[in-house]
């Protein structure tokens, strides 16, 4: 399901969305995050995904499998490093899932996000949560209720995606000096909070953390 590749410094993850979900991807996928947290020099994690789980994908899996799949997905979410997901062609089940997971997500021309279908609908894991939560209700109802793919202008327009270009390279090769991963790790959950905490609840977070910012500035 996943190949690896590490180039110039950066980890780089090739993963296929049309393999079966196994104990195996979900073994690859925390183990990508144990060498992103291991290496502490700027730059992204990147992961190139595409596929889409044939008809009958999800016979055979359990819901304890699931389980584990969701918090190694939630792990990558939450990665003390940041993270960049690249999708071209088709981009459903595990690939969407590892795609809404990601910090920044540049997809290639003709790309399209769609859920996968199990149980006489579409697979009702944490990807629904995910798009709800990044979208809105109304703007991926149909994604969800019907099954309808989102090609790359409406994920654009909902900001599922952050890009289109035929050329990846060049959008990672600028972010190849990014902040170090314990501040990208503060921020991002600085978005997090944001948007389930009150003004007065996240004020003692934001202030740490431009506490911190103040002495990382005084010493550089």
């Amino acid at each position: 399901m996943v190949t690896r590749n590490e180039d110039n410094g950066d980890l780089v993850l090739r993963f296929d969305g049309s393999r079966p979900l196994s104990i195996a991807a979900v073994e690859e996928i925390d183990a990508l995050c144990d060498r992103a947290e291991d290496r502490r020099e700027p730059g992204p994690v990147t992961v190139h995904l595409t596929g889409a789980p044939p008809a009958g994908w999800a016979k055979g899996l359990t819901v304890g499998l699931i389980s584990k799949w969701e918090r190694v997905v939630r792990r990558f979410e939450r990665l003390g490093r940041l993270t960049v997901a690249v999708a071209s062609g088709e981009c459903a089940g595990t690939a969407l899932d590892l795609l809404l997971a990601a910090d920044v997500r540049i997809a290639e021309p003709g790309a399209s996000l769609r859920l996968s279908s199990a149980g006489g609908g579409s697979w009702p894991g944490m990807t629904v949560y995910r798009l709800t939560k990044q979208a809105g209700a109304a703007g991926i109802r149909r994604a969800v209720l019907l099954g309808t793919p989102i090609g790359t202008e409406r994920a654009l327009a909902l900001n599922l995606i952050d890009e289109v270009t035929d050329d990846p390279a060049k959008t990672l090769a600028e972010l190849a000096g990014v902040t170090d991963g314990a501040e990208t790790a503060i921020r991002r959950q600085l978005i997090f909070e944001a948007g389930s905490t009150t003004f007065e609840e996240a004020l003692g977070s934001h202030l740490a953390a431009a506490d911190r910012a103040l002495r990382r500035e005084a010493k550089s």
